[in-house]
C-alpha cells in the first residue's frame, strides 16, 4: 500500500510539474519580468517544495541504484538519456557555448560525478542529502561576490538558524563518513552553486532546451571518465547485472530528477534572488531523511526532528521575515 501512496504521489507531482514547464515552454515570449523580487508567490513556492521532495527522494534511489552500477557509469547513463531524444525535437537554447557548458558541467557532470563517487565512498544517503546543502550558502556568498546581490539581514539569520541544523546532524553522522567522500560531496555543493550563478547569468532561456542540452554536453565527459577510472570490467559487470532495479533507477535520475526538477529550479533561480530560491534546497535533507526511514527502515532519532524544525524555520525566516520586518515597520 505504501509503494502505491509513494507512485502516486510521485506520478501527480511530475505531472504538475510537467504541466508548468509546457506552460512555461508555449506562453508568448514576453521578456519576463527581472524585477529582484523577495517575496515568492504562492505558486512558485509550491513548485520549489515539489523540487525539493523529487532531490531528497533521489538519495534513496541513487543509493539503490548504486548497488548495481559504478557511479560515473550511472551519472552517465542518467544524461545520455535525460538528453536522448528530446535533443533531436528541442532546438539548443538560444545563449553563448560558454554559458550552456558551463551549465552542463557545472550543473550535471561535476556535480554528480562528485556526489556518486562520495556516497560510494562512504557517505550515506543522509548524511549526502544533508552535505550537499552547503550549496545554498555557497550560492549567497557566489551571488554576492559575483552578482552584487545583498541578501536581507533576514535571510541572513534564517540561513544560521538553518545552518544550526544542518550542524546537528552532521554531529551525530560525520563518523559514517569518509573524509575523501566527506570533501567530494562539499566539492558537489559547490559546483550545484556554481551553476546557479551561471543560470543567473544565462537569463531568459526554455529551461526543458537548457536541461535536455545540458546533459548532452555532460554525457561524454562522464562516459570518458567512467572509462579512464571505471574502465572495460567494471562496464561489463553492470550491464550484465543490468536489472529492472538499475532500469528504474536511470530513469528517475535522468526524467523527474534531472528534466523535471532542474527544470523548475532554473525558472525559479531567474526569477528571484539567489538568496530567496537557494534555501529550499535545506529541506532536500528533511524529505531524504524520511524517505530512508520509509524505504530503507533507517531509525528517525530524536536528534533529526530538532534539526528539521530548525531547517524549517531557518526557512520560514528566510522567506517571511522581510515582509514580516515591513509590517512591523508599517504599525510603528
Amino acid at each position: 500500500m505504501s509503494c502505491l501512496f509513494e507512485h502516486s504521489s510521485i506520478t501527480a507531482a511530475l505531472a504538475l510539474a510537467v504541466s508548468d514547464l509546457y506552460k512555461y515552454h508555449c506562453r508568448p515570449r514576453i521578456r519576463p519580468d527581472l524585477t529582484q523580487r523577495t517575496a515568492m508567490q504562492p505558486t512558485h513556492i509550491l513548485l520549489a517544495l515539489l523540487t525539493v521532495t523529487i532531490w531528497g527522494l533521489n538519495f534513496v534511489v541513487i543509493k539503490i541504484g548504486l548497488a548495481g552500477l559504478p557511479p560515473l557509469l550511472f551519472s552517465a547513463l542518467r544524461f545520455v538519456f535525460a538528453a536522448l531524444p528530446l535533443v533531436f525535437f528541442i532546438k539548443r537554447p538560444a545563449i553563448h557555448w560558454r554559458y550552456l557548458i558551463g551549465f552542463g558541467l557545472f550543473q550535471f557532470a561535476l556535480q554528480f560525478s562528485l556526489l556518486f563517487s562520495g556516497m560510494q565512498l562512504g557517505i550515506g544517503a543522509g548524511l549526502a542529502s544533508l552535505v550537499i546543502q552547503l550549496q545554498a550558502f555557497f550560492t549567497i556568498g557566489l551571488a554576492v561576490l559575483l552578482l552584487g546581490e545583498r541578501p536581507l539581514v533576514t535571510q541572513l539569520l534564517g540561513a544560521l538558524v538553518a545552518l544550526a541544523g544542518i550542524v546537528l546532524v552532521a554531529a551525530h553522522l560525520e563518523a559514517k563518513a569518509t573524509v575523501i567522500g566527506f570533501l567530494l560531496v562539499i566539492g558537489a555543493g559547490l559546483s550545484w552553486a556554481s551553476a546557479n550563478i551561471v543560470t543567473k547569468k544565462i537569463g531568459k532561456v526554455n529551461p526543458l532546451a537548457l536541461m535536455a542540452w545540458g546533459s548532452l554536453i555532460a554525457s561524454p565527459p562522464l562516459l570518458l571518465a567512467s572509462a579512464v577510472f571505471e574502465g572495460p570490467a567494471a562496464w561489463h559487470n553492470a550491464f550484465t547485472h543490468f536489472g529492472w532495479i538499475s532500469v528504474a533507477a536511470v530513469f528517475y535520475q535522468s526524467y523527474p530528477n534531472t528534466i523535471v526538477g532542474y527544470g523548475i529550479w532554473t525558472i525559479l533561480m531567474r526569477k528571484y534572488p539567489a538568496a530567496t530560491v537557494a534555501p529550499f534546497s535545506l529541506l532536500v535533507p528533511l524529505v531524504g531523511m524520511l524517505s530512508a526511514a520509509i524505504v530503507l527502515n533507517e531509525s528517525l532519532e530524536w536528534w533529526k526532528i530538532v534539526a528539521g524544525l530548525l531547517v524549517l524555520g531557518g526557512l520560514a525566516l528566510n522567506l517571511f521575515g522581510g515582509r514580516l520586518m515591513l509590517a512591523l515597520k508599517a504599525r510603528a
